[in-house]
């Protein structure tokens, strides 16, 4: 096995062996799962290898569960009554980090009844963060957002163009290394894959060419609130009556492959008379999946500087939560009915909170996403408000560092977790 490239999601797995009979390991096809799992585990057997093996786990799966631990049951949902002996088996050992299942796809409603509470631990790898990939210098640290009135500072790292390169290359660990040209062509294979492919796999398939149809969909419409009706019609879903309800089926069973992770609206209580919206946006795990579903390369985006915002929107986003996971934090967007909008809201389990505005960095945009930023702090309760840690303007540019009114201007190539 080659060199083994660190993910942030490994001190979590290590502390969750530990602590718990198995872990759930889930993400998108192609994220790194299997590799980050052997990392950890003293043996394994993959479902994907054989009809045999299936066959085997499914009339004699304690055989297939034979191994030193912790032992990895690969791509599991190829059998899913191997959950159920999983649980079985963490019950009769009585042991810390026996087990580590890890797939590409939700597990079934029937599966989800036995839940696996206090045994399996669930857990979402990511594609890889700027700071995974070696593309952050490293040098303003995620963790020091919540902490109040820590300074930020950092200079060099990716320029514009890299960051055009950065979203048409993303984050699959396979592709790291390759150039824009490869990478895009293997991306849309993946996408491909997914509705002719992947999607074949879950319960009442949908046909694969609305699918195709509103991925694309989707991709034009990255890090906004695109309506239900508004995806239906670009899709090409015509029936009135059912389209926005159908969207919402296909939507759901992207996410339940991994494809597609909703952004939902952040709830808090607001002391003046304007009411929020609640509408989700939508992202997919990676920004290279929507570029690939449009054939962009670099130079597309620099050349059209609207769509490019958009796409470093929706990197930023999955950095954010690559990050906020080594925090236990989640992440939200906020807008309400004034129209005032803040592209991300990470909330730490404690209550404490850091807004952040995502711009490619003009100096007339910072000032703008400050405005923005400060104005969120006006609509909130005092008591939410006193506990937002720091507002940042997360920007594609070469320098990170605090404004005289304490609003941090941060590289995203500077970010680390």
């Amino acid at each position: 096995m080659g060199s083994y490239k660190n993910r942030l999601l490994d001190e979590k797995i290590n502390k969750k062996l530990q602590s718990v009979g198995g872990i759930l390991l889930k993400g998108a096809r192609f994220c790194g799962k299997t590799t980050t799992a052997l990392h950890h585990a003293a043996s394994s057997v993959r479902l994907d290898e054989s009809e045999i093996i299936r066959e085997q786990a499914a009339l004699t799966p304690k055989i297939v569960l034979q191994g030193e631990t912790p032992r990895l049951i690969d791509e599991w949902q190829l059998v899913p009554s191997i959950w159920n002996v999983v649980r079985s088996e963490i019950d009769s050992r009585s042991a810390k980090g026996q087990f580590m299942l890890t797939g590409s796809a939700s597990p079934s409603d029937d599966i989800s009844a036995h839940t696996g509470a206090g045994r399996i631990a669930r857990l979402t790898l990511r594609t890889m963060s700027l700071a995974e990939s070696g593309d952050s210098v490293k040098s303003v640290n995620f963790s020091d957002l919540f902490v109040n009135s820590r300074p930020v500072g950092g200079a060099g790292g990716a320029a514009i163009e890299d960051y055009a390169r950065l979203i048409v290359r993303g984050g699959m660990p396979a592709l790291i290394g390759e150039t824009p040209a490869v990478a895009s062509e293997a991306m849309r294979d993946y996408v491909e894959n997914i509705a002719y492919v992947d999607m074949r796999m879950l319960t009442s398939p949908p046909m694969p060419e609305r699918i195709a149809a509103l991925i694309r969909s989707l991709s034009r419409n990255i890090s906004t609130e695109a309506s239900l009706e508004k995806l239906a019609a670009e899709a090409g879903i015509t029936d009135k009556l059912m389209a926005a309800s159908t969207v919402r089926k296909y939507l759901d069973q992207l996410s339940a492959i991994f494809v597609l992770e909703e952004l939902p609206a952040w709830r808090t209580h607001i002391r003046s008379s304007v009411q929020q919206r609640v509408k989700p946006k939508w992202h997919f795990v990676d920004p290279s999946m929507a570029a690939a579903a449009l054939r962009l390369l670099p130079n597309a985006l620099l050349n059209d500087f609207e769509a490019f915002g958009l796409f470093f929107e929706s990197m930023a986003i999955r950095d954010l939560r690559v990050y906020a996971d080594t925090l236990d934090g989640k992440v939200y967007h906020y807008r309400d009915a004034s129209s005032l909008e803040v592209d991300a809201v990470v909330e730490l389990p404690n209550g404490a909170w850091a807004a952040f505005e995502i711009k490619l960095g003009s100096t007339k945009s910072i000032d703008e996403a400050t405005a923005n930023l400060q104005k969120l702090l006006t609509r909130l309760a005092p008591e939410k408000a006193a506990q937002c840690a720091s507002l940042n303007v997360l920007i594609a540019g070469t320098s990170s560092y605090t404004r005289k009114d304490n609003v941090n201007v941060i590289s995203l190539g500077h970010l680390f977790a």
